[in-house]
């Protein structure tokens, strides 16, 4: 027997899938971090693998720490009939976020188009974003309303949503 998720044979125990009474098997590291899946981020990287499990049930706990994760590339191969994403989706926590806003206080969804307002230096990639440079099909950051995530000069990035505006 081996976690459902990671492959672990060590510290199994079961783990109920919400809320319906259904089980999977995890190891000790997959249970410390379930619930806080951002704190062993490289962990995770399981879910490649697990997520394409023919259990309804494991299908259900890789969708949901996926979308925690914001692993929105998985999310888009990942396919769930109807009523196991229904399940999937119940789980989830439904907490109430500030939404993203730009310089001028729009607000920014996931796709949206925005232009950078001031020369920004990426920490890390050696370069500098350009004013004026357009940052297309932004993504949004879990948990945190006042970054996006943008493709800069090919590089992904990080930028705080009051040095943009939306187009």
């Amino acid at each position: 027997m081996a976690c459902d998720l990671c492959g672990s044979e060590e510290g199994l125990r079961a783990y109920t899938v919400a809320p319906k009474e259904d089980t999977i098997s995890i190891c000790s590291v997959c249970a410390a971090s379930i619930e806080e899946p951002t704190g062993d981020e490289k962990h995770w990287n399981c879910l490649h693998d697990s997520m394409w499990s023919t259990e309804p049930a494991v299908q259900v706990v890789a969708f949901r720490l996926l979308t925690q994760l914001g692993a929105q590339d998985q999310l888009d191969m990942m396919y769930l009939e109807d009523d196991v994403k229904a399940w999937a989706e119940e789980g989830l926590a439904t907490e109430k976020q500030e939404p993203t806003r730009d310089a001028n206080g729009n607000i920014l969804t996931e796709g949206d188009a925005v232009s950078i307002i001031k020369d920004l230096v990426v920490k890390g990639a050696g370069f500098t974003a350009k004013q004026g440079t357009t940052v297309k099909n932004i993504r949004m950051v879990p948990g945190d309303p006042t970054h996006i995530q943008g493709r800069v000069n090919g590089t992904m990035i990080f930028i705080i949503s009051a040095f943009l505006k939306k187009l």
